[in-house]
Formats: C-alpha cells, sequence, structure tokens
C-alpha cells in the first residue's frame, strides 16, 4: 500500500482522517500528518471523535509495524471515548507514541497512560481532574447501570495511572479529587511522561 500523500485536485474539504475533535484541519494537512503516522486527539474528547481517532489508528496499524505519534492537545473528555481509543492502543502491535502538545486532562490522561512512550512540549500543562460520568436519561435502572458503569471505567483509569507514574492509589485519587495542575517538568516527577520534547538539545540548566 503507497501511504504517501500527493495533492488531488479533487480532494474533499473536509479532513480525512477524521480529527480528533477541535476545529478542523486544512484536509491536506489532515493528509500529510497521517502519512507521517500522526493521529491527533483535539479538543473535548467525544464519542464520535474517539471512533475517528481509533480509524486512524487502525488504519496505520494494518499499514505496517512502525511507530504511531498520538498528539495530544485535549483539556478532557468522555471516560467511555477515552476507553474507546484505549482498547485500540492496547490491541496494537505497533507502539504509540503520546506527545501531549499544548494539554491532557480528565480522561484524556487515561489515553496517555495507555502509550508505550509519553512524551511533551515544555509548555504543556497536566490537568489531573475527575472525568464526570456523561448525562443519561432513561428509568432509575438505567441510570444506575450507567453511573456503574461509569464507576469501572473510573477505577480502570485511576489504576493506569498508578501503574504508569509509580504513585499511590490514594496520591491519584486525592490529586485528581482536587483537579490537581502540573507543568510538563513537574510531570515528568510525577511519572506521566518519560520526557519532554526538546530537552536534551537545550542541556543542563
Amino acid at each position: 500500500m503507497d501511504l504517501r500523500w500527493q495533492p488531488r485536485p479533487e480532494q474533499s474539504p473536509e479532513p480525512w482522517p477524521p480529527p480528533g475533535g477541535g476545529p478542523s484541519l486544512p484536509g491536506w494537512l489532515e493528509e500529510r500528518l497521517f502519512d507521517q503516522r500522526i493521529v491527533m486527539v483535539r479538543g473535548q474528547l467525544t464519542a464520535a471523535d474517539a471512533t475517528g481517532v481509533a480509524a486512524a489508528l487502525l488504519t496505520l496499524e494494518s499499514a505496517g509495524p512502525a511507530p504511531v505519534q498520538l498528539h495530544v492537545a485535549s483539556p478532557s473528555g468522555e471516560l467511555a471515548a477515552a476507553h474507546t481509543i484505549i482498547d485500540v492502543i492496547d490491541a496494537m502491535a505497533a507502539p504509540v507514541h503520546a506527545v501531549v502538545t499544548s494539554e491532557a486532562g480528565g480522561a484524556v490522561l487515561a489515553v496517555l497512560a495507555a502509550a508505550e512512550q509519553r512524551s511533551a512540549y515544555r509548555h504543556a500543562r497536566f490537568r489531573l481532574t475527575e472525568p464526570r460520568a456523561a448525562g443519561v436519561t432513561g428509568t432509575a435502572d438505567e441510570v444506575a447501570a450507567a453511573a456503574g458503569a461509569h464507576l469501572r471505567e473510573l477505577e480502570e483509569m485511576v489504576l493506569r495511572l498508578v501503574e504508569v507514574t509509580g504513585q499511590t492509589r490514594s496520591r491519584i485519587e486525592d490529586d485528581l479529587s482536587a483537579g490537581r495542575i502540573l507543568s510538563a517538568a513537574e510531570a515528568l516527577e510525577y511519572g506521566l511522561i518519560d520526557s519532554i520534547v526538546g530537552d536534551a538539545k537545550r542541556g543542563p540548566a
């Protein structure tokens, strides 16, 4: 399969593959990023966004075993949507390297934790906030079932963060409840990321 990008006069103005939320980028730019095995998670993560990101990851997985870069600029989102992406990352043979370009928070932190490698730009920010359950309507039993599913997904998120950071479960839960905000340097010390992009070039302070 030839994944090299080529301009096409008939190219649709709609970006492809589907972006991960946020304002749409030009279609040609989305394709160039995709050709470089880069998938973006942008804006509030919704179920529709997660479906697009998952499809892009699966397409790149089928194209070859080279690492896929997941560029993250998302303050939060739906926890169920985050798990849609996480399930795909867990099943992929190709490694996923996450790069936080501006911010990551809430449920998106679980997506970050699922990546094999995690890095961030120097001015990125991390928001440790507990994802809220999406609004559910229906019978009392349906609402109760949805609440139970959310609690199970939240527990999975906490356990993933415990595993990658080495922090205690109580520390993670307290920080999520408090809405703690970390700089890139603090996230590195906390264990959320493995490196800061460009640090090697800057040298010691």
